[in-house]
Formats: C-alpha cells, structure tokens, sequence
C-alpha cells in the first residue's frame, strides 16, 4: 500500500513501455534529429501546460526547464527580489521546507537582503509591520509536516497589497488540491516533479511565471535554451519571449518524457475530482483510525477538518522512524519525520478506501504492540 506519495509517488504500470518506445523508436534511429522531429524540443513547455491545467494556469505560464526544485527556486526568488530592486527584505515561514529556508538564506547573501523568517501566525503581521519593505514572500500552501493549509488567494492579496512579490512552493500540492494560480494572482511558482504527480525519482521541476509578469521578469539562469534565438550560438543572452525565457539547459529527456507520461491520468481526472477522492480517502481514514483505536485521534498532528488540510495526515507518534520502518515490513508504505510525526498521503488515483482501511488497521496494530 502506497500512502507516501507525497514523497515519492510509484510509476505507471506502462512507463517502461513509454520509455522504451522514445529510446528505440526515437533516439536509437534518429539521434539529435530526434530534437526537431519528435518534438523533444518542445516537451518543456508541452509538459508545462499539462501541469499548468493542475495548477489552474493558462498556456503558456509553466514550463519544465529540466532543473532541480531547488535551483527553480533560486531562480525565481531572485527574479522576485529583482522585480523589487528598492526593497531589502526577503519574507519566510519559519516552518517552510529546509530546501526553501536554505535557498532564501543563500539568496539573502547573495543580494545583500535580510531574510524575515517567521512562524506561520506571524507572517501576517510581519507583513503589515514591513510591507512597504519587502521585496518578495516564499509561501507554500501546505505545512509539509502536518498538511495545514494556507490560501493561497488570501495571502496572495495580502502581499500584493503591501506591494511584495510572491513566490509559492507548490511541491505538496500539485496534483491533489486546486491551486487556481491564475484566478488567485499568484506571481511565481515552482514544484517538483516527482510526489503526487509521479515523475519518478529526481523528476524535473516546473516554473510558473504569470503572463503579465513575463516581459520583464529577469531570471538569474541564463541558459542557451532560453535565448531568443538558441541556435544563432550568439555571444549576447538574449532572452525568448514569454514562458521560453526561463528555460536554461538541454532538458533531460527521458525525465520529461516520465514525467510527461504520468500526468496523461491526472489530467483527465482533473484536480477538482482529484481533489475530492482526496478528502474522501483521508476522512475516511479517520473514521477507521478512530473506530480501530480512538486514542489515534488525539495524537492527530494535522487539522482535522478536510477544508483546512492539505493531501496527507500526520499524527504525532513516538519513535516514529521505527514505527514507519515496521508497517513497511507489514507493506504499508507511509514515511517519518523528526521528532515524532507520522505522514500519511492519500494519492487520489492509486489508493483506495480498502487500502485506507487496512492501513489504518496495520498503524493501530503496530502502535498497540509498542506502548
């Protein structure tokens, strides 16, 4: 039973076939025609539509550079700080993922800012006591610990009434809950790959730079794919005009074409249906948790109403390194986090209610055995 996959989510069924159709049919025979006649030059932007109808983001405004998360980030916190050259604050959750602490403390340095990292009931007013000075917010819309939501149209607003920049890391949230980033004004935005949209390991992250923000946005990254013209081999980075710019280096291929294969499902579902299964299969899990061992209810680290959670549960659990590696022995997938926290994930298209049921029997048995 697979319930980490907001960490790692599992391949299709048929993606070797997938893969070994490109490699024999397009590569073996064709080489680096293969750019120009099967449209691997255009994969970066074909897959980022795929994501941007998840995302709820017109054509044209997402694009998989083939980049790391974590140099995507760099690239658009510094686009945001650019867009607000004036301004020498950089603002943080205190609780954001480590990468995205790490990638804003870098970046601080790097432009002579000061990172503001605040808890989550701060950062409003961080923002009213500062807003005039900062240049740009990194938000997620999902605790990656213990799933809580934060609206991304609400702090959107705020933000932009300050006049800051917003950056959201949607790596949690892509592919299980709506993100409406055109609708909600969102300005950049960035995500892996690889958790609920199940490119595989080191799946590729995606760009979203909002249309109106396009002509002028400067991205740090300057590669020869974002060049207006990449083949004129010019000496001068000129940038492509709209999504194109943000591209860098050759993409890695084969991690598009993965990545491109397991949104095909996804897509059709469409998030809103995606979404609901996912509400369905975790309230679910509460109610067997809580009829197999009511006393899993009160160790219950996440909100515990849907509309204020994301796409996974986390219950504090002691020792829960060891718990996680017993109920894989068992052949309940789930993961860890320090100190003591339980993350279970409820990928709409591939967990049921029946695995639901058993793992939230497995977990109360486990748990059982150790007290």
């Amino acid at each position: 039973m697979h319930l980490n996959g907001n960490s790692l989510g599992p391949p299709r069924a048929d993606l070797l076939g997938e893969l070994e159709r490109v490699v024999d049919r397009q590569w073996a025979p064709r080489q680096v025609q293969g750019w120009f006649a099967d449209g691997w030059l255009d994969l970066p932007r074909t897959v980022g539509d795929a994501i941007g109808t998840l995302l709820g983001a017109r054509p044209g405004q997402v694009v998989v550079a083939g980049e790391t998360t974590s140099t995507t980030l760099f690239n658009a916190v510094v686009a945001a700080c650019r867009l607000r050259e004036e301004r020498p604050l950089l603002l943080i959750e205190a609780g954001a993922f480590p990468t995205d602490l790490y990638i804003a403390q870098s970046v601080a340095r790097l432009l002579g800012r000061r990172l503001l990292v605040e808890s989550a009931a701060g950062f409003d007013s961080a923002l009213q006591a500062h807003g005039s000075r900062i240049a740009a917010a990194i938000v997620a819309p999902v605790d990656f610990r213990t799933g809580e939501l934060r609206e991304i149209g609400p702090t959107t607003a705020r933000c932009h009434a300050a006049g800051a920049v917003t950056v959201w890391d949607l790596s949690h949230a892509a592919g299980v809950l709506p993100t409406d980033l055109d609708d909600n004004r969102v300005d950049l935005a960035v995500g892996c790959g690889y958790k609920y949209l199940g490119g595989g390991p080191g799946a590729p992250a995606y760009l979203y730079v909002a249309e109106r923000l396009q002509p002028t946005v400067d991205l740090p990254l300057s590669g020869w794919h974002g060049h207006a013209a990449p083949f004129a081999m010019s000496p001068d980075f000129v940038p492509a005009d709209g999504i194109d710019r943000a591209r860098t280096g050759t993409p890695p291929l084969l991690s598009l074409v993965a990545l491109h294969h397991a949104l095909g499902p996804l897509t059709r579902a469409g998030i809103e249906a995606l979404s609901r299964r996912n509400r369905s299969l975790s309230d679910f899990f509460l109610t067997c948790a809580g009829e197999r061992s009511p006393r899993l209810l009160g160790q219950l680290a996440s909100p515990g109403e849907a509309a204020r959670r994301g796409g996974h549960l986390a219950l504090n659990v002691p020792d829960a390194a060891k718990v996680e590696h017993e109920l894989a022995d068992r052949g309940v997938l789930l993961d860890s986090r320090p100190p003591d926290l339980i993350r279970i994930a409820f990928a709409p298209l591939y967990v049921s209610h029946v695995q639901v049921w058993h793992a939230a029997r497995e977990l109360a048995h486990v748990l059982e055995r150790s007290r």
